[in-house]
């Protein structure tokens, strides 16, 4: 391998990326004035003696902040129904009345009902002291939750087991882990509070509530829970959305509500978290205490339920001019959902781009390939005011954007021959077949339904090559709900997911829909034949009761005699699924602004919320209404002013990454760079089972690949995490274009400089040629007087010099990066 010369280390400063800041604005330091004051809960229900609930007042200004003025609110309550304490309601007496709060100039009023006042309701060991030891940390991962226990002490992760819990409590050292006749004795209690050594340290104290719940139970004589005790079935937390000013606080609350139709305040004994503490720190206590401006969204675990809100954090002013004319207004609806959370979040966003900038970006994402110089030209020179537009539509008849929708699927779909169960025969006729289906215009969900549902030989229906990455029915059902509904199930085959709303339940019940399902060879030795058998059942790993079928948040369906993949297709491509247009919408997405609305693109849950809802569910909608046609909906966002939106940044979007107020830097992918390297040095690729002159976004099989490849981070397939593909800069990148054979031999053997010099261009007019073709800009005047510098050199050749500019051209970020 030859090291560059100095020439190209001089040539490299040709290409410079610049980006301009916007003008800075003035910042409002009018106060708004309160509207009303908000209460949560909107309804309070007392059921028992022990029953306490929580009250929070927010003030709500016209500029849409809150405050927390619980502290500074009047709270009565008529009829001597409940006492009042720090704003924390007890019940006196049954019976139904008001609760009125009065705040500034402002009241408001929540209905009270009041149940069984003077009696205390038995102790529940799985609805009391479960919560009780999770809230602390005590079942934790880090703690007695983990695999092995700690110090000989084993709980269920998040208490998914009670019925194992309190075996282990009761049943393991007799009168040690619980001693009823003096419960404060109890190890449980006393390693908590730090009276005996602990290695997890003091996890309460004896006047928190855990302490009390624990104590009680074990007063009670540690008993079992009656079959009849109730259940959780909801968890809500409030107030919430939250839209606060730094600097201020504010507290939120979290009620669980039972079959029975309780509720209590299970705030304190609620795991909170906030997904961005720099932003929003929150505690036990349930107070949110505010730090730089921005977004978090925070999350509350209680029993096997996660539910969260989003706060936002404002600067204690707004910078003026929100409604800056370089904003431009709305062209369609994907423009106004954006240009609502901008303003929500205080955002200016990024003018629009320039026409050469638009042109080059749009070829990139919807064609997998850089715009010819004439093109370039051509489009900045056109006066029609629907340019932009038109030129999507042409970008979108091109085959060229179906082979990049192919590239893409067969990434989420893995495929990749493994030289054992897939073989490259069959890895390439499932391409194949995905490649007639998306040139065909097939929409995404008649795909996924086909192939959910093959059956039949891996070379007679290439689909069913879906079924042969794995035998493991609950990897295979992992491998579904991640690809086409975005969701990571995994957690939940060990233990309840503690950061999202599946449990062991939801778990087996998915992977029950794949039970039944067999292969077996045919008569050629390389085929196997995917069936359904009739038979086969999925056991629950808590207990060994069979699992029914049952799609992820639904109840168990009614199969018959219908193969069960049937059953579970129908549901995830039905129009009111809530999960797989929003998926299939959010990949899209991802593609032309290099982040999902929920990212990663394969990780929805409840506490990785989309970062704007309102434009999530728009495209999901969009997706539907046109038959879930890629082409439709690609170009309602190319035509967006949102994705036309220039990289310069103001002084309110600098650090916006997930609001799209302006556009990113991207790194092209590794397939399309080749490419692109390709087409503008002239220099085909011979690409490994593939004629001359193919492009790297048709290779079919993931097992074959390339050391520019593999180094530029394309997927190997091995897997359907879209983690596999990385366009992150790295130094091996580096180092391979500077001294790598790939660029400076393409150079070499294109010849498009010695062919223009024989042609009799200027050595000006190559090197604007060559900055055309590598970034769709002219060369710059500091670029054309580096040349000159260069060829004034006495023994300087014209060629070496320019292929020196190419080679730098080919290594600077302007080429590099989609911008």
């Amino acid at each position: 391998m030859t090291p560059p010369s100095p020439r190209r280390h001089r040539a490299a400063t040709l290409a410079v990326l610049m980006l301009t800041a916007a003008a800075t604005a003035s910042a409002s330091t009018e106060p708004a004035a309160p509207v009303a004051i908000d209460i949560h809960p909107a309804s309070i229900s007392l059921d028992g003696a022990l029953d306490r609930q929580r009250i929070l007042v927010h003030a709500r200004f016209a500029d849409g902040t809150v405050r927390d003025v619980t502290d500074d609110s009047a709270i009565t309550i008529a009829d001597g129904l409940a006492t009042i304490d720090a704003a924390t309601v007890s019940p006196a007496r049954d019976g139904e009345g008001t609760i009125r709060i009065a705040w500034s100039d402002l009241d408001a009023s929540i209905p009270l009902v009041v149940r069984d006042a003077a009696a205390a309701p038995p102790p529940s060991f799985r609805n009391d002291v479960i919560p009780a030891m999770t809230g602390p940390g005590c079942n934790s991962g880090g703690c007695h939750g983990s695999a092995r226990g700690q110090d000989g002490f084993h709980l269920s992760l998040f208490g998914f087991d009670p019925d194992g819990d309190l075996e282990r409590i009761v049943r393991e050292l007799p009168g040690r882990r619980v001693d009823l006749a003096a419960p404060h004795r109890s190890l449980l209690l006393e390693k908590a509070v730090g009276s005996v050594p602990h290695t997890g340290g003091r996890r309460f104290d004896e006047d928190d509530e855990a302490y009390r719940a624990i104590h009680r139970w074990i007063a009670a004589g540690a008993p079992r829970d009656r079959p009849d005790a109730p259940r959780l079935a909801g968890v809500e937390m409030g107030p919430g959305p939250l839209v606060i000013r730094a600097g201020d606080a504010a507290r939120i609350a979290v009620t669980a509500r039972y079959d029975d139709g309780s509720d209590r305040d299970a705030t304190g004994l609620a795991i909170l978290r906030s997904s961005n503490e720099t932003v929003a720190a929150t505690d036990r206590s349930g107070v949110l205490r505010t730090g730089m401006t921005g977004e978090t969204f925070v999350t509350a675990t209680f029993g096997d339920r996660t539910v969260g809100i989003p706060v936002i954090v404002l600067p204690e002013t707004d910078p003026a001019d929100l409604d800056d004319p370089a904003a431009d207004a709305p062209f369609n609806e994907i423009d106004a959902a954006v240009a609502s959370r901008l303003r929500d979040l205080r955002l200016r966003p990024s003018p629009l781009c320039d026409d050469a900038t638009f042109v080059r970006r749009v070829h990139l994402d919807l064609a997998g390939r850089l715009p010819t110089p004439d093109e370039v030209r051509a489009f900045v020179a056109e006066t029609a005011p629907d340019k932009r537009a038109a030129l999507v539509d042409r970008l979108l008849a091109d085959p060229a954007f179906a082979r990049l929708n192919l590239m893409e699927w067969s990434e989420i779909l893995a495929i990749r021959s493994d030289g054992q169960r897939i073989s490259p025969k069959a890895a390439l006729g499932f391409h194949g077949w995905l490649r007639a289906r998306f040139e065909s215009g097939d929409g995404i969900d008649a795909i996924v339904r086909d192939i959910l549902t093959a059956e039949g030989g891996t070379f007679a229906n290439p689909a069913t090559n879906y079924f042969e990455a794995t035998d493991d029915e609950k990897l295979l059902a992992e491998n579904v709900a991640q690809s086409f509904l975005g969701i990571r199930i995994q957690c939940a085959q060990c233990h309840n997911h503690p950061f999202d709303r599946w449990t062991q339940d939801d778990y087996y019940g998915f992977v029950a829909h794949f039970a039944q399902l067999a292969r077996k060879r045919a008569e050629d030795q390389r085929e196997r034949i995917v069936f359904d058998r009739g038979r086969g059942e999925t056991a629950h790993p808590v207990g060994g009761a069979t699992v029914p079928p049952k799609p992820l948040g639904d109840p168990p369906v009614e199969i018959g005699r219908r193969d069960r993949r049937e059953v579970l297709a129908d549901w995830l491509v039905a129009p009111e699924n809530p999960f797989f247009a929003r998926s299939m919408a959010n990949r899209l997405w991802a593609r032309f602004f290099g982040r999902g609305i929920v990212d990663p693109v394969d990780d929805f849950r409840i506490s990785n919320p989309p970062s704007n809802p309102a434009l999530l569910d728009l495209l999901a909608r969009r997706l539907v209404e046109t038959g879930y046609d890629f082409r439709a909906l690609a170009r309602d966002i190319c035509t967006s002013r949102t994705y036309q939106r220039s990289t310069a940044t103001n002084e309110t979007n600098a650090r916006d990454e997930a609001n799209f107020s302006r556009a990113t830097i991207r790194r092209i992918r590794a397939e399309v760079l080749l490419d692109c390297i390709c087409q503008i040095t002239e220099a085909p690729e011979k690409l490994p089972g593939l004629p001359l002159g193919s492009r790297a976004v048709e290779i079919a099989d993931g097992a074959r690949s390339t050391y520019f490849l593999d180094t530029f981070g394309r997927s190997p397939r091995r897997s359907v995490c879209a983690c596999e593909v990385s366009t992150s800069p790295s130094l091996s990148q580096a180092l391979h274009l500077i001294n790598g054979e790939t660029v400076s031999r393409k150079i070499e053997q294109g010849g498009v400089v010695a062919r223009a010099l024989a042609a009799g261009a200027t050595p000006a007019a190559i090197l604007d040629d060559l900055a055309a073709r590598a970034i769709g800009r002219h060369a710059t005047e500091d670029e054309q007087e580096m040349l000159r510098s260069e060829l004034q050199s006495g023994d300087a050749d014209p060629r070496l010099v320019l292929e020196d500019a190419f080679w730098a051209f080919l290594n600077s970020r302007e080429f590099l990066f989609n911008h």
